[in-house]
């Protein structure tokens, strides 16, 4: 069988254009991947940046009002800038309407500040140590790790937190937070002093619920514990993918959900004819994702017609990231993506396509859809 592929949408602004056209352009190209076979269309979670993605709840029901069989959900939710109620209640919303069809993925980017600056501390203290080199494991490039103090230090990222959350809150551990999603989904939900309480709707939701992960830490604990499947980011963060699957399989636990794991691996990919065109489609990909990694948010996603090389120096601090990125002709990057299915034994893979025009964005999935062998539905 054909392992299943599926989208990871950004809503990315283009420079010279508009969130409208943005959100637009995903429901559009949530219409088209439905066509060409793949399995579901998550969105991302991100705010006061060049993407439109920041209310995942609304767009997921806007996504599956305009599709028919697709599943569509928010990869992921970013828990600390909400609450379990909050979250249960809108995709149970979405699941009532469009029943069987909905995935909630579950993050823990945006809790607490204190939580950050301490991982900022501790990875300070182990900057002394010697780098871990990049290593290519079976044609899969397993980079070294990205430091992220600069970037969560931050007076922009400062800025957002502090209007993201209501003034003084304090978000639960994520732990606690999917403990009281769960309940509210399965109807036990009690607070403190013993009352019961009943989202309506959202209480006996038909969403699949999911984590996501960067490394071997508590999220992938946490979802191989509680049996649930996992997503594996590595077009976040490629160094440590494979750390967490293994983390993942190794805590998990056969629940209700699931009888074995299930995990998906998310990865950045440009497809075009041929590879000078995909090199060409995906060349201002380094100066996006350097606008995000120096502090500054995404910037609306560069014209590679207007937008001169990267500089040595900004190169040097995404070069991860670039090396990571599956570009190519369709061939080219069907063998990559296989070679990161066999590497991390992922059961799906999810991709996520980002160029400057909307059409050659829809050409690399189409391309990557053919080519990976994905069933068609009839209508196409």
């Amino acid at each position: 069988m054909v392992t299943p592929l599926s989208v990871l949408d950004l809503s990315p602004v283009s420079e010279g254009s508009t969130a409208r056209a943005a959100l637009r352009n995903t429901v559009d190209l949530a219409q088209h991947a439905e066509l060409w076979g793949y399995k579901r269309y998550w969105v991302a979670e991100h705010h006061f940046v060049g993407v439109a993605s920041s209310s995942p709840a609304v767009l997921v029901g806007i996504l599956a009002a305009a599709t028919s069989t697709l599943r569509v959900g928010a990869a992921a939710v970013q828990l600390g800038h909400t609450t379990a109620a909050a979250v249960v209640e809108a995709f149970g919303t979405v699941d009532a309407l469009y029943p069987g069809r909905v995935d909630l993925g579950l993050g823990r980017s945006g809790q607490r500040r204190a939580q950050a600056l301490q991982a900022v501390g501790e990875r300070r203290h182990q900057s002394s140590l010697p780098r871990r080199p990049t290593e290519i494991r079976d044609g899969v490039v397993i980079p070294a790790p990205f430091d992220p103090s600069e970037l969560l230090l931050s007076p922009r990222l400062t800025a957002s937190m502090s209007v993201l959350q209501q003034p003084g809150a304090r978000s639960p551990e994520f732990e606690d937070q999917v403990d009281d999603i769960l309940a509210l989904l399965e109807g036990t939900y009690r607070t403190e002093d013993g009352i019961d309480l009943h989202a309506s709707p959202g209480e006996g939701a038909d969403v699949e619920l999911w984590v996501f992960g960067s490394s071997a830490g508590p999220s992938a604990e946490l979802a191989g514990r509680l049996g649930l499947p996992f997503g594996a980011n590595y077009h976040v963060s490629p160094a440590t993918t494979i750390d967490a699957v293994e983390a993942y399989r190794a805590a998990f636990r056969p629940s209700r959900v699931l009888r074995e794991p299930y995990v998906v691996v998310s990865a950045d990919a440009v497809v075009a004819e041929g590879d000078a065109a995909a090199r060409e489609l995906a060349s201002t990909f380094g100066h996006w994702t350097h606008s995000i990694r120096s502090g500054h948010g995404a910037i609306p996603y560069p014209d590679p017609r207007r937008t001169p090389p990267l500089g040595e120096t900004e190169r040097a601090a995404v070069e991860d990231r670039l090396i990571t990125q599956f570009v190519g002709a369709p061939a080219t990057v069907a063998d990559r993506l296989d070679s990161l299915r066999k590497v991390t034994a992922a059961d799906e893979l999810v991709v996520t396509s980002v160029t400057h025009d909307h059409a050659d964005r829809l050409r690399s999935y189409e391309l990557l859809a053919r080519e990976w062998g994905l069933p068609r539905l009839l209508a196409a």
